[in-house]
């Protein structure tokens, strides 16, 4: 058990294993043990007198091209602490690496089909579990790419991917399940002005409930603030409070 400030409570983490359709999924996992946020109902409620679970949101968090980071983990263990559970999906299967050449490597290795088949193993499971009330999923960097595809391949009920890639083609945005907020750097010299403004027209072309959040002056992988080169602590801080309060409307019922 890790304890993340006093302010956000205890917070479990563990490796859990997931398996389903001939594949099996390693992960990080976070969670309250006391729920910060709790859905209705607020008291556990006892039925035929076993005690029920308290509810709670539930969260996909898909990792850079660098792999399960202790980056990522830290970032798992903020979100529970806000009263999420977190499940961080090694797509890489245990690898991670710091070289930005293999990091490359990695992500061209993993195909677009390979990750979505682990992440819709996760979910499946997820849906299974009694004190799950709601899922949204949300990633960086490549993690931002796979969090944008499954909520367009699966039913969700939030997504926020983190400067992810956006193709040419965006007619996958017309199978776009929940809501959305993008968030982008405008000095992002990958993931550019001109690809975010691709997937805003889509979005309003398709009538889909989304938006684009671009920060002025802030670079490619500007939340990580393991790289000091991009780390942007101002806009990150705005970031992760904009996303807490996207998520918590979109998972929680209202007057939760």
């Amino acid at each position: 058990m890790s304890k993340i400030g006093p302010e956000v409570g205890d917070v479990r983490t563990s490796r859990m294993t997931f398996s389903g359709n001939g594949v099996t999924v390693e992960s990080y996992t976070a969670m309250p043990v006391v729920p910060v946020v709790p859905v209705v109902p607020v008291v556990p409620v006892v039925d035929g007198g076993a005690q029920m679970p308290l509810q709670m949101p539930a969260l996909i968090l898909i990792h850079e091209w660098w792999g399960v980071t202790p980056h990522i983990e830290d970032i798992a263990r903020r979100y529970a602490g806000e009263g999420f559970i977190v499940i961080a999906p090694d797509l890489y299967d245990g690898v991670t690496t710091t070289d930005a050449g293999e990091a490359g490597r990695l992500m061209s290795e993993l195909s677009l089909e390979k990750g979505l088949s682990y992440l819709q193993v996760v979910l499946a499971e997820l849906r299974t579990w009694p004190n799950v009330a709601a899922i949204g999923v949300t990633g960086f960097c490549m993690g931002g790419t796979f969090a944008l595809r499954l909520a367009c391949a699966a039913k969700l009920d939030a997504a926020v991917p983190f400067y992810g890639d956006i193709p040419e083609d965006t007619g996958f945005i017309a199978g776009l399940s929940c809501p959305l907020l993008f968030i982008g750097g405008e000095k992002d010299a990958w993931i550019t002005t001109e690809k975010m403004g691709r997937l805003a027209a889509a979005l309003k072309q398709y009538s889909q409930p989304g938006e684009v959040k671009i920060y002025a002056g802030a670079s490619h992988a500007f939340f990580n603030d393991t790289r000091p080169e991009v780390y942007s602590p101002a806009d990150a801080a705005d970031a992760w409070q904009t996303v807490i309060d996207f998520m918590k409307r979109k998972l929680l019922p209202e007057g939760a």
